[in-house]
Parts: structure tokens; sequence; C-alpha cells
């Protein structure tokens, strides 16, 4: 069994200063190693199962820490106020919008927090909050789905994604194209409201990223037949 300082000591060495680069250009803090994704998957790999550590990497607040935490934490043993504990100190938007949703989405009150993040005005809980649900939809049975309550989140992301903060603007698109992509009998709003949006505004910094179109990412979903294949976990 490792220890907290031994998963730390492990990331340091793997840390380089070429991804601490490339992280920063994405809105990384300075309490990083700059550990790839790929290289945090053979750690997760070792600790495997260990929930305590897990959770004890993440309050480190360091930023691969946090992210490797995201990847080994079963969110089914965590109780609300753990999961509200990580949305509120996500170190950067890689964890808010992947790591703690890819947790939150195993728990029994994935839907509930979520609803409660949307409603944040802290950008990175907001977004967390759109990127869990977005999370729901892609891995419950439609029938499970509470498809009233997506369909005024649909029409909410069209009414305030203008004045949305950047990341939750992102975030929201995210949201309109798991929709369209992942709930079939929604298929028909999703792309409505996708068409409405249009192209998203967000600033990607010294970046190379772009915001997805969202009519054409749910078309070439369509195109291919996949509309409505769920996923089995949101971790990544």
């Amino acid at each position: 069994m490792k220890t907290v300082a031994q998963v730390m000591t492990e990331l340091e060495k793997l840390g380089t200063a070429q991804t601490r680069k490339v992280f920063s250009r994405h809105g990384a803090p300075d309490d990083m190693f700059g550990v790839k994704v790929g290289d945090l998957k053979k750690v997760a790999k070792s600790i495997k199962g260990q929930q305590e550590l897990a959770c004890e990497l993440y309050k480190t607040g360091n930023a691969d820490a946090q992210y490797l935490a995201g990847m080994v934490a079963d969110g089914s043993q965590m109780t609300k106020q753990e999961l509200q504990k990580w949305a509120s100190t996500a170190s950067w938007q890689m964890v808010a919008e992947y790591s703690v949703p890819g947790v939150a989405t195993e728990s029994s009150h994935a839907r509930s927090l979520a609803q409660k993040w949307i409603q944040s005005k802290r950008e990175s809980i907001a977004s967390t909050g759109w990127c869990t649900y977005a999370g729901i939809v892609a891995m419950l049975p439609d029938e499970d789905l509470d498809l009233a309550e997506i369909k005024e989140l649909l029409q909410r992301v069209v009414e305030s994604i203008e004045a949305a903060a950047p990341r939750v603007r992102y975030t929201m698109n995210g949201f309109v194209i798991s929709v369209g992509c992942y709930v079939k009998p929604l298929l028909k709003e999703a792309k409505a409201a996708a068409k409405k949006l249009g192209v998203v505004d967000v600033d990607m910094g010294e970046t190379a990223c772009k915001v997805p179109l969202a009519t054409e990412y749910i078309k070439k979903v369509e195109s291919m037949d996949r509309v409505g294949k769920k996923r089995k976990t949101m971790k990544c």
C-alpha cells in the first residue's frame, strides 16, 4: 500500500517541463508537476481500489494529484459532502470538468449535485454541474432520465449561454452535444438547441483548442448511427 508521500514523489519524478508548459497554457495552477495523462493512468493502476489514498491525494490541491484521484476514487463510496468539497476545491478546469464529474456520475447524488452546481455563481462549479449532467445523460438509460427536466435545461442553455462565463459557455455547449448524442428521445430538441447556439465563442487562450460546433458534432454521431449508445463511465 503506497502512502500519499510516496505517490507525490512518484508524480514529481514523472513531471516534465514541457508538460507543465502545455498545462499552464490551459490554465493549470503553479502547484503541479506536469505529468502526462498516460503516465497518470499507469500510476492509477498501481493504486487501484485505494479509496482513502485517492481522497488524500485530492486534498493536496496539487493538479496532478487531483486528476489522479479522480481516476482512482469510487464515487459510489463518497458522501454528498465529500463530492461537494471536491467541486469546491478543484484546482483547475481539467479537474473541475473531467475528474469531479467522472467521480460524481458514479454517485446516487449525481443529479441533485448537478442541479445545485449548475446554479452556482462560481464559474468552475457551474462548469462542473453542466459536465456532471452531461455525464448523467450519457450513462443512464433513457427511461431513468427526467426528460422534461433535460428539455428545460436545453432551453436554459439557449436563453442564457451568451451571458454565462467562458467555461460555463463551453460546458453548456457540451451538455447540448451530450443530449443530442446520448438521449434518442430528445434528439430533435437537442438539434434545435444546437442550431440556435451556432458558433459558441470562448477564448481558449494560447492553445489550439476549439469549441465543438454542436450541430456538426451531433450530425456526425447521427450519421454513424450511434445516437443513444450509452457510456459505462465518464472517467478518462
